[in-house]
């Protein structure tokens, strides 16, 4: 009866082990940047919302565009 055993190379681990920690790290920078972007655009549209409906008239908008404005850019609007 004949026995055979596999073993990884401890390189080809630990090559495998360095590209799962680079992979790891840029999608874990980019859900951060992702939500950054996402609170600086929340805040804005907060602030817009407070202002009186004079303040949004002075500066073009309506109180019911304030969503099209603050994300015009991924919109194509």
């Amino acid at each position: 009866m004949a026995y055979v055993t596999l073993s990884h190379s401890s390189k080809v681990s630990g090559i495998f082990d360095a590209v799962v920690s680079a992979v790891s790290v840029f999608f874990t920078a980019f859900g951060k940047a992702m939500m950054a972007s996402s609170e600086a655009r929340l805040q804005k549209a907060e602030r817009l919302n407070a202002k009186s409906d004079e303040e949004l008239a002075a500066l073009g908008l309506r109180r019911e565009d304030i969503p099209s404005y603050v994300f015009r850019d991924l919109m194509h609007l």
